[in-house]
């Protein structure tokens, strides 16, 4: 018998959330985002649930070929372009988009000779720093771009910074507007908080959306709102098994570094999960996790393979009881996925894409 745990992809509630975030901006083409082999649920795994975006967006070439792959024959943009010149040939070839964010990459551009001139979306540096050009630059690249034959159309993009926080978009898209306001293109400025947030203020400016961890069942905003407050559903579920089950008497220590000690009577449960399988270390005593659909708690410390919980609120639980690390429950109870990342000190992406290899999944 396999070891006991288990991950199960939900088709139905990437079907779910993609329509709600899609309502948020009714009048906007969505972007599935599905980067880091889309949010560590795999690319092959969730496109069923995601075909009905209007396009999908990435970051690697092996992606978009698995994508592509698949038969989908639609939109697809490289988020952060191309890393060297030899990339342009195979966008050609496989008909991806690609941002354009530097000078350097303009220059690939204009050296490049094709037959099929390229669709890129200009970047610009609104306030977030990472990749763009700024205010003061963009019109000049703007100019470059639309200059080379090689370039068939440019769209507009942009990324904010603070949209899931108290500072929001304001002083971004001022600085995009008074750039872009008379220039022609399509628009994509939204990721998911964005677009749930700041709806109102984007309805009018964007052509597309870029919704990423909403997709996936995560609030953009947590713990401001819950994803349940947003309408949203989990899409990845951990689950396990209790393969032990130990009974404590006062003073007894659990785990490495004997962090936990019971201060009575105690019956705990040894599930089969730890920081191999992607559950994160640094969740302590009292991270919530569901035995039996029962919302309980972990004690002591996350092992490479096990960690144990408190199994005073299920006494009926015991050896071969399952545990919903996060997720869907089979007993209808959900365990949200930023609850957890929460007591890790992180994002419930992190948690995503650290979903181990060895972790078997399914798809329903």
């Amino acid at each position: 018998m396999p070891r006991p745990i288990l991950a199960t992809i939900h088709t139905a509630a990437l079907v779910h959330n993609l329509t709600r975030v899609r309502a948020a901006a009714p009048d906007a083409r969505v972007w599935a985002i599905v980067k880091a082999n889309a949010y560590g649920h795999g690319i092959e795994r969730v496109f069923d649930g995601l075909r009905s975006a209007d396009g999908f967006a990435l970051l690697d070439l092996a992606e978009a070929q698995r994508l592509r792959a698949l038969d989908w024959r639609g939109p697809t943009l490289l988020l952060e372009g191309c890393f060297d010149a030899r990339d342009l040939e195979l966008c050609s070839r496989l008909g991806l988009w690609h941002a354009v964010h530097c000078n350097e990459q303009i220059d690939m551009l204009a050296a490049h000779k094709t037959q099929l001139p390229h669709r890129v979306f200009l970047k610009m540096n609104s306030g977030m720093n990472r990749l763009g050009f700024t205010p003061e630059r963009y019109r000049a690249a703007w100019t470059r771009l639309n200059a080379l034959p090689q370039v068939e159309e440019i769209s507009l993009m942009t990324h904010f910074s603070d949209a899931d926080g108290p500072k929001g978009i304001a002083a971004q898209l001022k600085a995009f507007d008074s750039v872009t306001h008379d220039l022609p293109g399509e628009r994509t400025l939204s990721n998911s908080a964005g677009a749930l947030r700041h709806g109102d203020l984007l309805a009018e400016r964007s052509d597309w959306i870029r919704p990423g961890i909403a997709v996936y069942g995560s609030a953009p905003d947590f713990p401001e709102h819950s994803a349940a407050e947003w309408g949203l559903q989990p899409t990845m579920t951990l689950a396990s098994r209790i393969i032990g089950v130990q009974n404590l008497v006062a003073g007894d220590t659990v785990g490495y570094g004997s962090s936990f000690t019971a201060q009575g009577p105690l019956r705990i449960g040894v599930v089969a999960c730890g920081y191999a399988d992607g559950y994160p270390r640094h969740c302590t005593t009292g991270t919530p996790v569901l035995v039996n659909g029962v919302r309980t708690r972990m004690v002591g410390r996350v092992s490479m393979d096990m960690l144990t919980v408190d199994l005073t609120p299920v006494p009926d639980a015991g050896m071969g009881s399952e545990v919903t690390l996060w997720g869907q429950s089979p007993k209808e109870s959900v365990l949200p996925i930023d609850e957890i990342a929460q007591a890790a000190g992180t994002v419930g992406y992190e948690l995503m894409c650290a979903l181990a290899q060895r972790v078997p999944v399914v798809v329903e």
